[in-house]
């Protein structure tokens, strides 16, 4: 009876291309056929969407949350989202950090798929945020914000010549214990001389930038085929030969060149020669110099221009894919920071000194307005009817009196400043307790956040509605545990914050409910579960939706 179930589903999603909407019960007169999967007393429900009585509730909507790749295969997942639910969005999978790469390429492979599929059967997209502080494009904006190069002069540094000392014990450091060095006669000239086995620092005592490239030059010889090791400031530096050592010819002088930076924290300069058993080195006249760092920070002013500029491409190109068909986009995703004060107590917006953030670069109380504007320009100028677009700000953690009033203030201050802001997208974190206490303090702070998210007047959207089961100890039950009974408490409640929505938030303000997950996942959280051969099967939930959006 499951194989039956997943055909049907299966032949709604396959005929998405030829079929007419009807098929897809976007239409009023649309029926569910009867379904022999679905036990008593759930088979003869009908999609959830149609229990909305839209003369009551005339902008109430229901969403479900998927991946654009789920969507896009066209299977079980999207055939059960697009019968029963007016919309789907999909959270992460369609913000910069999924689409640009490091280099500034931008892939809308896969939303130009589900875009021209959704407007071929008339359905509907809440759009993803379009900026926020997490699953950002963090590689392309460093690289954009990134030190300008500027040209910088060869800059000499110290020098030894040991020609000019005298013959006798090697004042410098030997890094070995029984490494030898001393000042010699050598070839009619004095030399520093270094034993085999020997590591020793033939110029040291300098300090060194982190950032400079460095040149040491060195005259060397030996008796006999040289080969030996390189170590700058705590940085092994490769040579051309076997092993990535360095090597020279017997019998004359040859001048080395190592290029280096130091290694990472290290300020001390030196250059480190480690010897071989190959035989005795050399070393003559050795000199440093360096090329500065040859980069500068952008000035703040280049910053908010490159930002903006990334911005424009990103809202450009975006819109464009989109020509008017996704109307309601979240404009900024969780701003709030908890952890930060202001002076007048309430939350500040989170900040950044690893990271990007668009607010640092383009200021807290303006960057609401100038993302907005990009954004709405953009929608316009790509063929969307500016006077159906709506920006909701989106937030989690609001049911904390504090971070609501935190984000009301930042919403009404970018208000302030001119932004566009319609709603309010407020993502649910429940959970339902065997504990009566506490699931009768669950109830309060539900009512509480619906009470506050109504007193602002603005379109209120609830999301992320997923609600969890835990026991009277406060444990989790997972999906495969979760039996009968606790199953309907669980859909009750589900019951329960569907009606208190619709009854406290105005009608004209009901911008809809986005269910998280449509099927359980290892919580019993879905309107769906998932049997042994993967079928979906209608729950106690399913129900339970069809019953509150009735008004039952």
């Amino acid at each position: 009876m499951n194989h039956f179930f997943r055909i049907s589903l299966l032949m709604l999603a396959a005929g998405a291309i030829a079929v007419s909407c009807a098929d897809y019960d976007v239409t009023d007169d649309y029926t569910a056929q009867k379904d022999p999967s679905f036990v008593e007393p759930y088979k003869d429900l009908k999609p959830i969407k149609s229990y909305i009585d839209k003369t009551k509730h005339p902008n109430l909507t229901l969403g479900a949350t998927m991946k654009v790749s789920d969507f896009n295969k066209q299977e079980l997942a999207h055939a059960a989202a697009v019968t029963n639910f007016d919309n789907v969005s999909f959270g992460t999978t369609l913000m910069s950090g999924s689409i640009i790469n490091a280099k500034g390429v931008m892939n809308f492979l896969d939303m130009m798929d589900l875009l021209s599929h959704v407007e071929e059967i008339g359905y509907e997209v809440y759009g993803s945020p379009i900026v926020a502080n997490a699953n950002q494009a963090d590689e392309w904006l460093s690289m954009l914000t990134a030190p300008i190069e500027i040209p910088v002069d060869y800059v000499e540094g110290k020098e030894v010549n040991y020609n000019e000392m005298s013959v006798g014990k090697f004042e410098g450091t030997i890094e070995n214990e029984k490494g030898k060095a001393a000042i010699v006669k050598y070839d009619n000239q004095n030399a520093l001389e270094i034993g085999i086995t020997s590591n020793v620092r033939i110029i040291e005592d300098f300090e060194v930038d982190p950032a400079a490239k460095y040149t040491i030059t060195f005259w060397a010889k030996s008796d006999k085929n040289a080969t030996f090791s390189v170590n700058f400031s705590g940085n092994p530096v490769k040579g051309s030969g076997p092993n990535d050592k360095w090597t020279f010819k017997a019998g004359k002088w040859t001048k080395i060149v190592v290029e280096a930076q130091s290694a990472e924290g290290v300020t001390d300069g030196y250059l480190t020669i480690e010897n071989t058993l190959a035989g005795k080195i050399y070393i003559q006249k050795v000199q440093v110099g360096y090329y500065p760092d040859n980069h500068r920070p952008q000035t703040d002013k280049e910053k908010k221009d490159t930002i903006n500029y990334a911005l424009y491409e990103w809202c450009d190109n975006l819109m464009k894919i989109n020509a008017g068909r996704i109307k309601s986009f979240d404009l900024i995703d969780e701003a709030i920071d908890t952890k930060a004060v202001l002076e007048s107590g309430l939350y500040d917006l989170k900040h950044s000194t690893e990271n990007i953030f668009w607010q640092d670069i383009l200021g807290s109380d303006e960057y609401a307005l100038t993302v907005s504007k990009v954004a709405s320009e953009a929608y316009a100028r790509h063929g969307g009817d500016a006077s159906a677009l709506k920006f909701y700000i989106s937030e989690t953690g609001l049911e904390d009196q504090k971070t609501f009033e935190s984000f009301n203030y930042w919403i009404n201050r970018w208000i302030s400043k001119g932004a566009k802001i319609d709603g309010i997208n407020a993502k649910l974190n429940l959970s339902y307790s065997a504990d009566a206490t506490t699931q009768a303090a669950n109830k309060a702070t539900l009512d509480k956040l619906l009470d506050n998210l109504a007193s602002t007047g603005k379109l209120i959207r609830i999301s992320n509605f997923d609600i969890k089961y835990l026991d009277a100890s406060g444990v989790a039950v997972p999906a495969n545990k979760i039996e009968p009974e606790q199953r309907q408490q669980l859909a009750d409640y589900y019951a329960y914050v569907i009606k208190r929505y619709m009854s406290t938030i105005l009608p004209e303000n009901q911008a809809g409910i986005c269910k998280g997950n449509m099927a359980d996942t290892s919580d019993p959280v879905g309107l769906w579960s998932v049997d042994k051969s993967k079928d979906w099967v209608r729950t106690a939930t399913y129900k339970a939706f069809c019953d509150a959006l009735s008004g039952q």
